[in-house]
């Protein structure tokens, strides 16, 4: 049967299983194509937008640019109970109430990383793991004038409990050194291993990228 001639599956309700601070156990029941009533289980957070255009946090691409220098890229590395490890991930957060992705955007940008940048582009709400969970995220590149005095010697004010450090990474070397922080054991963020391929076809289009 193609999908052409399938129905199309529906939401019909959910219920809470268990709720903490941040994030809730939901029971989607949900309706398949066949027409039969089917259960998942979900993860939400609390702090979910009741706005549908708005995503859960904001996923910042930050690109440092300065007089005589390559091009770098902003990564952070903290530590993730989840996975029991550190990994390498993109400046984030979660959006606050009542703000828009771009005001989250530079907020985290400055408290993560200590720089101060513009936006140039933000996406519309992306699905971050709809296997397992109600996440939603905008993705924001952004562009860091490096030779402003604002920018020369940052210095970051992040959350009570958060333990960031920053890398600057060379735009062209980007895919090696997550190799390199991979070996040594940190977990990498899809998001940013994703970047990096796309950068590595990019510049390098007849080529077959390894994986």
């Amino acid at each position: 049967m193609t999908c052409e001639s399938q129905g199309m599956s529906e939401f019909i309700k959910q219920e809470t299983i268990h709720k903490e601070k941040w994030l809730s156990l939901e029971k989607y029941t949900y309706k398949d194509p066949n027409g039969q009533e089917r259960v998942w289980e979900v993860v939400e957070r609390t702090t979910k937008s009741k706005q549908k255009d708005i995503g859960d946090a904001v996923g910042i691409v930050a690109i440092l640019k300065r007089a005589l220098h390559h091009d770098c890229i902003l990564l952070v590395r903290q530590y993730r109970p989840p996975i029991k490890g550190y990994c390498i991930e993109f400046p984030a957060g979660l959006i606050d109430k009542n703000e828009t992705p771009s005001e989250a955007a530079i907020r985290e940008l400055k408290e993560e990383t200590g720089y101060s940048g513009i936006i140039e582009s933000v996406s519309p709400v992306v699905s971050l793991d709809p296997g397992l969970s109600a996440s939603t995220i905008h993705l924001v590149n952004m562009r860091i004038d490096g030779d402003d005095s604002i920018n020369r010697k940052p210095v970051s004010n992040p959350d009570d409990g958060e333990f960031i450090e920053v890398f600057v990474v060379p735009v062209n070397e980007l895919r090696l050194r997550l190799d390199k922080y991979a070996s040594k054991g940190d977990l990498i963020d899809a998001r940013v291993y994703t970047y990096a391929l796309l950068l590595d076809q990019q510049n390098h289009p007849t080529e077959l990228v390894k994986i």
